[in-house]
């Protein structure tokens, strides 16, 4: 029950700083090109582990080599399957920013929470009752945050239906090969691999400027350092002690923690319905959380 409560607060950790970067993301495009936005900021993760990493090394007494810890095959192996996922998850969210607003895009990433329950079945793994109803009102409360009176779908719609996607992949990914390795490291491949495939797409699809990337430094530092190095640790971590399914609906909190924070920095008024779907998400988060016996 303790492993359960800490990987609870590890995930809504995540997601409060998942809330914040979407309005980092959003500025950042103001002066970048999505693919640009990604390369530079999965890099700036990378730089920001190096040295924790190095530190954290200094207090393990397994009496192996900062070199020979990088030298796991499996590792490796993770944080390339993590990475693909991830990289094709973030861009395609970046571009769908561009056509959709944040909050709708909000509503349509989190919709990983049906499809990593609907993966899972290819893996035998068959949700509870509980999960389901848990499921249904996390959709209906990410529904009233952001898609309350939204009857348009565009292309950026789409995309962010794909990054959706890509997303349950990249969660599935975690739980498959992600939970005895080393988690800073796999968060650093994962990291190092979306840079590097960001970076070819941006040099053939942009024309990046060092001007222009100096114009969005502090979104792209947030962006980096922040959501890309610290949280998406706190994501592995966290599901090291919870189910992808249940763990889907937590990081779903992001949608909640976007509205919250809009409301708390930027002024922004709630409606009732986005009253309500915050309502809605919190009950399924504790629903989610809580262990129901089934009958036979």
């Amino acid at each position: 029950m303790k492993n359960r409560i800490l990987g609870t607060f590890l995930l809504i950790l995540c997601t409060m700083i998942w809330g914040m970067a979407f309005v980092a993301q959003s500025v950042g495009m103001d002066h970048i090109g999505p693919f640009t936005f990604q390369a530079v900021r999965c890099f700036l993760a990378v730089i920001g582990l190096l040295p924790v990493c190095v530190l954290t090394d200094r207090f393990k007494n397994d009496g192996k080599s900062f070199l020979e810890r990088w030298s796991d095959k499996k590792l490796w192996k993770a944080g390339i399957f993590c990475g693909i996922p991830l990289f094709l998850a973030c861009n395609l969210q970046q571009m769908g920013l561009i056509d959709t607003d944040a909050g709708k895009s909000a509503f349509l990433t989190a919709m990983y929470i049906v499809i990593v329950p609907v993966l899972g079945l290819f893996l035998k793994r068959k949700p509870s009752k509980m999960l389901l109803v848990c499921i249904a009102l996390a959709v209906a409360g990410l529904y009233c945050l952001s898609c309350v009176g939204v009857t348009q779908i565009n292309t950026g719609d789409l995309l962010l239906l794909g990054c959706a996607f890509a997303f349950a992949v990249q969660i599935i990914m975690v739980d498959l090969l992600g939970l005895d390795v080393d988690a800073l490291r796999l968060n650093m491949i994962q990291a190092l691999v979306c840079a590097a495939l960001s970076a070819v797409l941006m040099l053939f699809a942009e024309t990046p400027t060092w001007q222009s990337i100096s114009q969005c430094w502090l979104p792209l530092a947030y962006a980096g350092f922040l959501s890309m190095g610290v949280a998406y640790y706190l994501q592995i971590m966290g599901q090291k002690f919870l189910e992808p399914s249940a763990a889907s609906i937590l990081l779903s909190m992001e949608s909640v923690f976007a509205v919250i924070f809009g409301a708390l920095f930027l002024h922004e008024t709630m409606t009732s319905w986005e009253r309500l779907g915050c309502v809605l998400m919190f009950a399924a988060v504790i629903l989610s959380q809580v262990k129901f016996r089934e009958k036979a």
